[in-house]
């Protein structure tokens, strides 16, 4: 028996559902890991740590876009571009990860004024406000490592496989199905 053009083959129906399922479990982990080093931990993160945050999070609501299609005509199509997005998040949130590498290694310096230092100029009032508030983390400062390589380490290395990953499922999903 054939299958229906209108309906996807079984595999492609475990890819659809699967990888999205995937990347939601991988974006969820990374954002709990991050969160429990913070407030478990005491790990205060830099402005580039929060940045980094960000493209997890668009995952989540991509992958959960993904997993909210129908399975109507379209479906795959539809999914396949969701998950195509979640794979640029996560090379966005690849690229974050890699400058702040730099940041830490003092390859560069960083642009978000993390890095510490006097601001350009200030007034008596924000002079006050700033002898008041704790300081920002610097984000050359790495205080936690795990084989010998800092958080951003670890995301600079497995944010480019989840998006390679997400990318060949994309494209696995849009090849059109054989009757």
């Amino acid at each position: 028996m054939q299958p229906s053009l209108s309906q996807p083959s079984p595999p492609i129906q475990a890819w659809r559902r699967g990888v999205p399922l995937g990347m939601l479990a991988i974006a969820i982990a990374a954002l709990t890991i991050a969160y429990v080093a913070q407030y478990t931990y005491g790990l205060e993160p830099c402005v580039l740590c929060l940045w980094q945050r960000v493209p997890y999070a668009a995952v989540i609501v991509l992958a959960a876009a993904a997993l909210a299609i129908g399975s109507g005509p379209g479906g795959t199509r539809r999914t396949a571009l969701l998950i195509g997005l979640g794979g640029m998040a996560f090379l966005i949130g690849g690229g974050i990860a890699f400058y702040h590498v730099g940041v830490e290694q003092h390859w560069w310096a960083s642009v978000t004024g993390c890095s510490g230092g006097p601001p350009a100029a200030m007034s008596i009032a924000d002079l006050q406000a700033a002898l008041t508030a704790p300081p920002p983390k610097a984000c050359d400062a790495v205080d936690w490592t795990f084989a010998g390589l800092s958080m951003a380490t670890w995301n600079a290395l497995l944010s480019p496989l989840f998006a390679l990953a997400a990318g060949m499922a994309a494209c696995r999903l849009r090849k059109p199905t054989r009757p």
